[in-house]
């Protein structure tokens, strides 16, 4: 664990060179520690690249600032989405991965920002997988993720994200190119093993490996 990069956070090599990095998201209040379990649920071999949101919110870390439940400080979600994929930047610069073999899985307030560094910063992520996300805002223009693959999960009775806002981030994303899977869970907000096992089947399907530099 280290904070030389500008986040704290966690990083694990992956067990084979052509395995992908996953970047590791968490919600809010959570940390780094908290999603680095679910790599040997959804890859075993796969590396961890884990930092913890810099934001504050009632002591609770988040990834950006939000003005109320749903409604994002949109100025400060662009700085942290850069801030963020500059870390990822030097990650692979410090550690030897290619971005190309980075695939997000992020978990609501991670999901969203990594559903932001897909919108505003594409060539952070090879990959994306959207435990509970939304919308988090629409550029314009959209940039340009052909054949991106992106799984969206989200609860058909989640309280906080309705299913039209994820029919909405998931036309988002077609709409910009990305290949987009949309998995629907019977239930709510939480993180479930449905959510994990269907991931797992998609990662293992969509995994776009790059080879780790000598």
């Amino acid at each position: 664990m280290s904070a030389d990069l500008g986040f704290v956070h966690i990083f694990h090599p992956p067990a084979t060179a052509d395995a992908p990095i996953l970047l590791l998201l968490h919600g809010t209040g959570g940390n780094e520690h908290d999603l680095v379990s679910l790599k040997e649920a959804l890859m075993p071999e796969a590396g961890v690249l884990s930092p913890r949101g810099q934001v504050l919110e009632r002591g609770m870390p988040r990834f950006f600032r939000r003005l109320a439940e749903g409604v994002f400080d949109v100025d400060d979600l662009k700085q942290r989405t850069q801030d963020l994929a500059g870390f990822v930047a030097r990650a692979s610069a410090h550690y030897g991965f290619s971005r190309e073999g980075v695939v997000a899985a992020g978990f609501s307030n991670g999901a969203n920002i990594a559903a932001s560094l897909l919108l505003l910063e594409p060539a952070t992520l090879g990959g994306a997988i959207l435990f509970r996300a939304m919308v988090p805002l629409v550029p314009d223009p959209l940039p340009s993720i052909p054949r991106t693959p992106v799984l969206v999960s989200n609860g058909r009775r989640d309280p906080l994200v309705a299913p039209a806002e994820t029919e909405r981030l998931t036309e988002l994303l077609r709409t910009a190119g990305a290949d987009v899977t949309l998995a629907w869970q019977d239930g709510g907000h939480e993180l479930t093993q449905a959510d994990v096992a269907q991931a797992r089947d998609w990662l293992t399907r969509a995994r776009t490996p790059a080879p780790r530099k000598s």
